[in-house]
């Protein structure tokens, strides 16, 4: 329930973030800077959080990190008050968001991981493989419920309300988690050196062709995928849907996701993945085009929802 809560408040704080700027700023172009406000630091420090979590007890870094989401909620709260539009341009604003999102980002490298660690610590190895699922369920059950929600908080609650919301959900994803057993470092290595450990991954990466060539193609999915983050100008201007259509089209692709998590639950794959790979990856951009072009607002839910089953079918190949 912890986890649950925690991934549903990013949600709405990302659908939020994304309809905010572009109030503020009317850019399709600031939306991207949202994004590049936090993979800067989330990648730079990728490898030195791998060590780190490796070395550090998990049960700390993370309600250290979620106190961490919790405060920049907080500060993003009060950048959202009439207080400050009364102070300050949209321009210092907007300025002052990706300052705290570029905040996020390095908590984010070191917070992220941590659940998947906890997982594989806590579930005992013979039930891991369904536990797995059930995970990615939830997860992906919290994340179209909080763009859901995200959107609707805006349309009813404004942006100011909608930052409360998120606070409550940190606080709430805080209070389960406390109650979780510690969980110290197993690496008995203690004194390897951090870059000696970070250089044992990569090799171990290049070494091993099948995860190298999955995380490479995740790479590009993930990279061309990224025109959804375009769904705030899309949903405001092209489509005139407010912020509730807003909230149901960034949520589209995850509900698709669900979709594919179900099927696969029920008929698992045990042949000919690597041609079903080429396909879902295929379709994924053909539905990412479609969306691209549509100035229709179900046949845009359709494409997103549909990039969704594509991605979640290539997503476990790839795992």
């Amino acid at each position: 329930m912890g986890r649950f809560m925690f991934i549903l408040s990013l949600r709405m704080m990302s659908t939020l973030v994304g309809w905010w700027i572009y109030k503020l700023t009317s850019a399709p172009f600031a939306i991207g800077l949202i994004g590049l406000s936090e993979v800067i630091p989330a990648l730079t420090l990728a490898l030195y959080a791998g060590h780190y979590i490796d070395m550090s007890e998990k049960k700390k870094l993370l309600l250290t990190g979620i106190s961490l989401y919790f405060c920049a909620a907080g500060i993003l709260f009060f950048l959202s008050t009439k207080f400050t539009a009364l102070h300050l341009t949209n321009h210092r604003i907007a300025l002052g968001v990706y300052f705290i999102i570029f905040c996020t980002g390095i908590v984010r490298a070191f917070a992220g991981p941590v659940f998947n660690v906890l997982l594989a610590l806590i579930v005992p190895r013979h039930t891991l493989q369904n536990a797995t699922t059930w995970n990615q369920g939830t997860w992906l059950t919290a994340s179209v419920s909080g763009h859901a929600l995200g959107g609707l908080c805006i349309a009813v609650a404004g942006i100011s309300g909608t930052w409360l919301f998120i606070c409550g959900g940190m606080i709430v994803s805080l209070l389960f988690l406390t109650r979780l057993k510690a969980k110290p470092s197993l690496n008995l290595h203690n004194d390897k050196k951090t870059w000696e450990s970070v250089k044992e991954g990569i090799r171990f990466v290049l070494k091993t062709k099948d995860l190298l060539g999955a995380m490479t193609l995740d790479m590009f999915a993930v990279f061309f995928g990224g025109a959804v983050a375009m769904v705030p100008v899309y949903a405001s201007d092209i489509l005139k849907v407010g912020p509730e259509g807003f909230g149901i089209l960034n949520g589209a692709a995850d509900m698709g996701s669900i979709f594919s998590v179900i099927l696969l639950t029920l008929f698992p794959m045990k042949r000919n993945q690597g041609r079903r790979l080429i396909i879902a990856v295929s379709g994924f951009g053909l539905c990412i085009i479609v969306f691209a072009l549509s100035k229709y607002f179900l046949l845009s839910f359709l494409a997103l929802m549909l990039s969704g089953i594509l991605d979640g079918i290539s997503v476990v190949i790839r795992g």
